[in-house]
């Protein structure tokens, strides 16, 4: 189906404040900088207007992918044929206070780091670990995001999505299935629409103590100052990647501006003008040295996604 014909069915039945972009550099929308064009790009603005683009995409069989804030993917560099859509409404509600707990409903498209902010400004806590990450709510949901000790099932109570058949549905957080970097949503085609947190009312200098400790860790620990997708590599079984990968004198190496970072072996980073086959080159020599050195096998936390 030609791409004109697309935006233009669409935009009989969407708002006009959701966007439609055609063959849309791709680097533009992600955290590593780094992307082909996407046939169609669409900024959604209202649950409405997703409900009537996932119909309508479903319908034609035209492939589609969901982001947030565009962190932890990498787009190859021919792009993504079909539609990228980002999730870009961002709603926030307290939705019910007992004593010290508190339950917050949070809409897909709301970033952590602003999250963080607004909890702690409302002396809400249980949030902090997340603070740093650097996505939305519904990503995080839908690879059970965490950092210092927490993850997002930890504090999940529902999870509202729209399935596949255009309909909205509740899940509760056992249905979710969440394990390590993990959930049911990475196998479904359901689409996170909002979350509810079960979080608490207490010391809120003891919640920005934490935060500010958390933020000191991630500047002198991780490499913020180049474009990356988040952590590269899952944690193993019984390993700590990085350090594997810093046993094998691999920090610092470099394909094209792709580089292991020097400061958290974890970490692919863009130099400047990396494409995507650098990046996946380099991941592929980071996988061969660390199993024929050690014997293992370590997985990506980052999806590859588009044409090849």
């Amino acid at each position: 189906m030609e791409k004109e014909k697309i935006e233009q069915d669409l935009r009989k039945y969407i708002s006009k404040e959701t966007e439609i972009l055609m063959n849309e550099p791709m680097k533009k929308h992600t955290s590593f900088k780094i992307g082909g064009p996407a046939d169609l790009y669409i900024r959604v603005r209202t649950v409405e207007d997703l409900e009537i683009i996932i119909q309508y995409l479903s319908k034609n069989q035209i492939p589609y992918y969901i982001i947030g804030n565009g962190s932890n993917i990498l787009i190859r560099d021919k792009g993504f044929r079909g539609v990228i859509l980002k999730i870009d409404w961002s709603e926030i509600q307290i939705i019910e206070e007992k004593e010290t707990k508190v339950e917050v409903k949070v809409s897909a498209g709301v970033k952590l780091s602003f999250l963080a902010q607004k909890l702690l400004k409302n002396s809400i806590t249980g949030f902090e670990f997340a603070a740093g990450i650097p996505g939305t709510m519904g990503g995080a949901v839908r690879m059970n995001a965490g950092a210092h000790g927490g993850e997002i099932k930890d504090i999940i109570k529902t999870v509202e999505v729209l399935g596949q058949d255009g309909k909205r549905k509740t899940l509760t957080n056992a249905e979710c299935e969440f394990s390590y970097r993990n959930s049911r949503f990475t196998k479904s085609k359901e689409i996170i629409l909002s979350a509810v947190l079960m979080l608490k009312k207490e010391d809120v200098e003891e919640s920005r103590r934490k935060m500010e400790e958390y933020a000191k860790w991630r500047k002198e620990k991780q490499p913020l100052e180049y474009p990356n997708a988040g952590s590269t590599f899952k944690r193993g079984d019984n390993f700590i990647t990085a350090a594997l990968i810093d046993e094998c004198g691999l920090k610092g190496y470099q394909i094209g501006d792709a580089q292991v970072s020097e400061k958290h072996a974890g970490f692919i980073v863009n130099k400047g003008n990396a494409t995507a086959e650098d990046v996946i080159r380099l991941v592929t020599k980071v996988q061969e040295t660390v199993e024929k050195k050690f014997e293992k096998k370590i997985e990506l936390e980052i999806e590859v996604i588009g044409e090849k």
